[in-house]
């Protein structure tokens, strides 16, 4: 009770503030505390108010930090609030004023619990960005490199936690007051968005991501990723190399500096590329304030707190549904949707299939450079809501990154297909990953991981028939207690073993 009432004073503010920007909409079509929210549509309006997802990306910004993360959160989820007002969520701006240079100081000096001086031999106070979460301070090292600074914001860890409880309250009232959203896991959505939020405020976590993807790309000298200082990184502070260039969407000062958009264009989209199929691990806040063009031309990416992963068989069937789309084969993208668990299996193939040609048909016969596979998947995802499909946070979230990159790159080069430079790098994984060749490697690699388990699996089945016969009781009423011999169960786990080895080994002929 308690609890409720905490969480309906906050909701009164926050729809009080949602009222003033004409963004009542969410509360109102999820159903919650309708009392409530008509008393905050009496909230007197604010002038010049734009589109429906503008107002309310305004309105989470004057909320605050979780509120504009929650709101980059819900970019991916068109599903629940709207392709228009999704879109417009994208393009949430993820600025706040800054907080002091003294509080950046104390911050550092009590995370490594030493002066600052004895870290930085030069510091500047005023930072270059503020954001929801943190900001970023240039310096010089002692030792003399450059470098950027990002710091958490103060008290950014308590408010998250107050906000989140809040978030957790509103999804079980919605699941409670709209039984059909429970399709759309709402509470998972939050349990989601929370694990994502605790791993931006562990800027550890942030830096990790900047080293792998940085060792990902080692051996690529046109896309590189900032070197971290991890002896001045903690949870709450980060230091990276310094990184000086261009926007990549600031076009004129780039072929001012003499580069060349296209070929920025072409290194930007196989590196993400391979992040998404080769590697299953992506950049996935893609503005072009996170990709920077130096002197060299070289592409750099910056802020990794937003991450994606796939896993190898999500790449797979991915790979497979665009390869279906590109050849027309809708019976083939069907068939992967239900093999992959997508679909369930009392659904009808032939009816997907023809639900699948309704989407494909209209995006590819589109000019060349106007195809979006991110507007595809988008479609694709939609039309599964009628097929019962569960949603899938990991293409959602892919879905987001790929309109962002889609658009970035229209804007380096409208009249080219970000997918069409990337060709020869799409070819090569397939050649790699999905012919003859990559399934027989499959069974071989699937065959030997099985073989190396089997010991394992009979031992613990040996253990467990073991345990069974040592704690049967006697019966009196039943007769004397049957022992069950232990060599006849050596002799059918054999048999066992021989038979999965046997059957596995068929699949490679």
């Amino acid at each position: 009770m308690r609890r409720s009432l905490k969480n309906i004073g906050r909701l009164v503010r926050i729809a009080w503030i949602l009222g003033r920007y004409d963004a009542l909409f969410l509360l109102k079509d999820a159903k919650i505390a309708p009392s409530v929210t008509w008393i905050a549509g009496l909230a007197p309006r604010r002038r010049g108010l734009g589109r429906q997802g503008e107002r309310l990306a305004v309105a989470l910004q004057v909320l605050g930090p979780s509120f504009i993360k929650f709101g980059q959160a819900l970019s991916t989820r068109p599903d629940l609030i709207g392709e228009d007002v999704a879109r417009e969520l994208t393009g949430l701006q993820d600025r706040l004023p800054p907080f002091s240079g003294k509080a950046a100081r104390r911050i550092v000096e009590s995370e490594f619990g030493r002066p600052l001086d004895t870290l930085f031999s030069e510091f500047d106070i005023e930072p270059v960005a503020a954001a929801s979460i943190a900001q970023v301070h240039l310096a010089r090292t002692v030792d003399g490199d450059a470098v950027a600074v990002k710091i958490l914001r103060p008290g950014i860890e308590d408010a998250f936690t107050r906000d989140l409880e809040l978030f957790y309250w509103l999804a079980e009232l919605s699941e409670r007051a709209l039984p059909a959203w429970r399709r759309l896991r709402p509470v998972e959505i939050i349990e989601t968005f929370a694990e994502s939020a605790a791993m931006e405020m562990d800027l550890r976590i942030e830096a990790a991501a900047a080293t792998e993807i940085g060792e990902n790309f080692a051996d690529d000298p046109m896309y590189c990723v900032p070197r971290v200082d991890w002896q001045r990184t903690s949870q709450r502070v980060m230091t990276l190399e310094r990184v000086e260039g261009v926007s990549i969407d600031e076009l004129e000062k780039l072929k001012e500096a003499g580069h060349d958009p296209r070929e920025i264009l072409r290194i930007a989209a196989g590196a993400f590329f391979r992040q998404v199929f080769r590697d299953g691990f992506f950049h996935a806040d893609l503005h072009a304030g996170n990709l920077l063009v130096d002197t060299q031309g070289r592409v750099n990416a910056l802020d990794f707190g937003i991450m994606g992963r796939l896993d190898r068989e999500t790449r797979h069937y991915l790979a497979e549904m665009l390869l279906g789309f590109l050849t027309s084969d809708y019976e083939r993208v069907a068939e992967v949707h239900f093999e992959a668990g997508y679909v369930p299996r009392h659904k009808s193939k032939a009816a997907f299939t023809h639900a699948v040609r309704s989407i494909g048909e209209p995006i590819l016969g589109k000019p060349l450079h106007e195809i979006s596979f991110g507007q595809l998947l988008g479609h694709l995802l939609k039309v599964t809501k009628t097929f019962e499909m569960e949603t899938q946070p990991q293409l959602l979230l892919l879905q987001k990154t790929l309109l962002m990159a889609e658009g970035m790159c229209r804007h380096l080069s409208p009249e080219e297909n970000m997918w069409v430079l990337a060709r020869p790098e799409i070819e090569g994984w397939a050649r790699e990953n999905l012919g003859p060749e990559a399934r027989l490697r499959d069974v071989v690699t699937e065959t030997m991981t099985m073989l190396r388990r089997l010991p394992r699996m009979l031992e613990r089945a040996e253990r467990l028939l073991e345990k069974l016969d040592s704690d049967a009781a006697p019966d009196d009423a039943a007769g004397p207690r049957r022992n069950i011999p232990l060599g006849g169960v050596h002799a059918a786990l054999g048999v066992i073993a021989a038979l999965l080895a046997a059957l596995l080994i068929l699949q490679l002929t």
